[in-house]
């Protein structure tokens, strides 16, 4: 199971870009660059909420370009974990699952069963304001896990912990990919991420992928 980008072009204003790219399962793939490099619009092509110009992305041999956001196999975490304040921590990771809350009882137990894969087994009941940072990034991980989406962006979803949590949160993110064995494409702005994860680095200059170095692998 391969995600692949080959040659996938996009003009946003004055700014080209274009990206080769190739993340197998239980990969995760850093990109490392300066603001405006196109960290982001490198995820908003594989997420589907830009389309390229011209070339492919591809995941295991079928082009993505068809399908959109909600039905691409991919799922985002971001730096914000979008919690509603209303709602339960189960209730929050549910709406990955059905955005109208309606599940069967089976979907129910395996909402419980992520909750117990990142750490937070009997405090499904609790409403975000409850929960810690730290706390509240794993319900949004959790959330990610429910869509059982096979490709897991990373975009900056540490940036706002402090140290320790950080630190926690990098070594069940690393737990859970080897569990799910997802394909991850992580953009950070520090490099220590990168190294907790294995990560394959990628620089990025000017719109494009520049380079690869394997750290840790």
């Amino acid at each position: 199971m391969t995600l692949e980008l080959k040659q996938a072009n996009i003009t946003l204003g004055d700014r080209d870009f274009n990206f080769t790219l190739s993340a197998g399962a239980n990969e995760v793939h850093a990109m490392l660059g300066k603001s405006g490099s196109g960290k982001s619009t490198l995820l908003n092509l594989i997420g589907g909420f830009l389309k390229p110009a011209s070339g492919a992305i591809d995941w295991n041999q079928k082009s993505l370009l068809p399908l959109p956001p909600e039905q691409r196999p991919v799922t985002t975490l971001f730096q914000s974990h979008n919690l509603f304040e209303h709602l339960s921590a189960r209730r929050n990771i549910a709406l990955g699952v059905s955005p109208k809350l309606k599940l069967n009882a089976q979907q129910w137990i395996e909402i419980d069963a992520v909750l117990e894969d990142v750490g937070l087994a009997g405090r499904g009941d609790e409403r975000p304001e409850n929960l810690s940072g730290g706390e509240q990034q794993r319900v949004g991980l959790a959330r990610c896990l429910s869509r059982k989406r096979p490709i897991l962006l990373l975009d900056e979803p540490y940036g706002a912990l402090d140290e320790a949590t950080r630190n926690e949160m990098l070594t069940l993110t690393k737990q859970v990919i080897e569990q799910h064995q997802l394909c991850v494409l992580l953009v950070t702005h520090n490099a220590d991420d990168a190294l907790s994860l294995n990560a394959i680095n990628h620089t990025l200059k000017d719109g494009a992928i520049i380079n690869r170095e394997d750290v840790g692998q």
